[in-house]
């Protein structure tokens, strides 16, 4: 038996230069957009603010609209029915998080500096989100080093997460993700790793995008790729 899944396309790629709030209040946007910037900020490379993050979380948290882009890119997938009602369950948990967290956010900053975070300087936004996460402010990353190297992946799945794990998360998410998202402007966050992208979804799909350049050749270990692993060797669990 085959089964067969007519998803319909709606709406179109989000314009990473939009202003127009779907979710966030304005009080709320530019709090989540300097949050971000003191995420993945802007130095030598441009950051989350210049990647529009802000608005890839924005339109991830208004609803159903922009879960699953369409493979050629063009829209996004309508969910309906059940897959609907399960995203709106979990789309109004996120929310709630989000705005509350914001207001938690603000009470350290009036707390600590008489103003909203939003207001407040870069260094004293920096001691905002410390005292809020309850960790210091991790050290800048360099690729090749053993220090670097101390967790790998993050995970994806965001459900039942507190408020700054999820925008740590989503700020990873809004800077690395496909552009169709509305993040990501101009690949912003793929030219900072090197990543040489697909121009578009759609590249992907009828092969224009070929990644075989980039494999590299040869037999490697993975002491060779993992420099962290030469000092650290890799344990199989059991092993």
């Amino acid at each position: 038996m085959t089964l067969k899944a007519d998803w319909e396309i709606a709406g179109s790629p989000v314009d990473p230069d939009s202003n127009e709030r779907l979710f966030f209040t304005e009080h709320e946007w530019e709090t989540v957009e300097a949050a971000t910037a003191r995420i993945i900020p802007t130095d030598h490379d441009p950051g989350a603010r210049e990647a529009r993050v802000v608005v890839f979380i924005d339109r991830y948290l208004s609803g159903i609209d922009y879960i699953f882009a369409a493979a050629d890119g063009s829209g996004f997938l309508k969910l309906t029915g059940k897959f609907a009602e399960a995203w709106r369950a979990r789309m109004w948990d996120m929310q709630q998080t989000y705005r509350q967290g914001i207001r938690d956010l603000d009470a350290v900053a009036r707390t600590n500096y008489n103003t909203d975070f939003k207001d407040l300087t870069e260094q004293q936004q920096d001691s905002v989100l410390e005292i809020y996460s309850g960790a210091p402010q991790p050290a800048k990353v360099t690729l090749g080093t053993t220090e670097a190297v101390t967790t790998f992946l993050q995970g994806t799945f965001d459900e039942g997460m507190a408020f700054f794990p999820a925008l740590c998360l989503h700020t990873k998410q809004g800077f690395y993700c496909d552009p169709v998202y509305g993040g990501n402007k101009d690949q912003i966050g793929w030219k900072v790793i090197g990543f040489p992208g697909p121009k578009s979804l759609k590249d992907t799909m009828d092969g224009t995008y070929d990644t075989s350049p980039y494999f590299m050749e040869g037999e490697y270990t993975w002491e060779d790729l993992v420099p962290y692993l030469r000092e650290n060797p890799f344990r199989p669990v059991g092993g």
